[in-house]
């Protein structure tokens, strides 16, 4: 059972290799897609939050929003009350890329799944979810600067 993680990251790796393909006539890569599908989901979102849903650093979150924003996807604006707090949106540019992005992970959901029932699919689901959830915690640890002991 020790090569599940392994299994987990091949499928990972070859979606994001597939997608960086496919959006790169979009001028987006290395993951940038991810970027623009959660601030259409969540206009307004703050770059740390942001970091925190695709689970990078905010070093490459800060990295990769620039990118964005250089090339028209998003636009940053102050908060209206806090004028220190930058927040996050698409462009127009960004949103009609959006519908794109979600029918290429539509499509990919569909091929990965192909075979399995509803019930296998709801129940992989929801495994993944708790597997995600113990590495949840994991990643909130090391990220405060502790270490794991192995």
């Amino acid at each position: 059972m020790s090569d599940i993680l392994r299994e987990i990251g091949m499928i990972a790796r070859a979606l994001d290799s597939i997608s960086n393909i496919e959006f790169k006539e979009y001028d987006l890569t290395k993951g940038q897609y991810l970027y623009i599908v959660r601030i259409c989901e969540h206009p307004g979102i703050i770059q740390e939050k942001l970091a925190e849903m695709i689970k990078v650093d905010r070093t490459t979150a800060a990295r990769a929003i620039k990118k964005l924003e250089l090339h028209g996807f998003i636009e940053k604006k102050a908060d209206e009350n806090n004028k220190k707090i930058k927040k996050i949106y698409p462009t127009v540019k960004g949103e009609s890329i959006y519908p794109f992005i979600k029918r290429e992970n539509d499509h990919s959901n569909h091929m990965a799944l192909k075979g399995f029932t509803e019930t296998e699919a709801e129940t992989l689901y929801y495994l993944l979810q708790r597997v995600r959830g113990n590495i949840d915690k994991e990643w909130e640890f090391v990220k405060k600067g502790n270490k794991r002991k192995y």
